[in-house]
């Protein structure tokens, strides 16, 4: 019985460290719905797609981000970029109602909460 506890205690601990980038981790009150989900920040803007991806390009070009590759259609776009540390920068943008856009930023392959929400705050100020 006492193995069975400590079996079920260490399987416990391990789920706590394999979950713990699956917490959704709210961010900026009033800043629209924001969410850091298993390494990509997920955002919701009451703004048009044209006007988020303009936006996006722009946040990038302040952020001194090469900008490898940009694709747009009227449902969706993306902004792929690479940082200083040769990181790879996904934006991902898609249409979800009349005048909102569903935001998804991932930086690097496992994602980077911080410089993620430095890109969606450098977004923001040009919306």
């Amino acid at each position: 019985m006492k193995s069975a506890k400590c079996i079920l205690t260490g399987l416990l601990v391990l789920a706590a460290f394999v979950l713990q980038g699956c917490v959704v981790a709210a961010i900026g009150a009033g800043a629209g719905t924001v969410a850091y989900v298993m390494g990509d920040l997920e955002a919701f803007e009451s703004a048009d797609i044209d006007k988020v991806y303009d936006a996006g390009l722009a946040a990038a070009e302040d952020l001194e981000l090469n900008v490898t590759q940009k694709s747009r259609d009227a449902l969706s776009a993306t902004i792929v970029a690479r940082d200083a540390q040769d990181k790879k920068i996904t934006i991902k943008l898609v249409s979800t109602a009349e005048g909102s856009t569903k935001i998804s930023i991932r930086v690097g392959m496992f994602g980077s909460e911080t410089k993620s929400q430095l890109i969606y705050n450098q977004i923001r100020k040009h919306l």
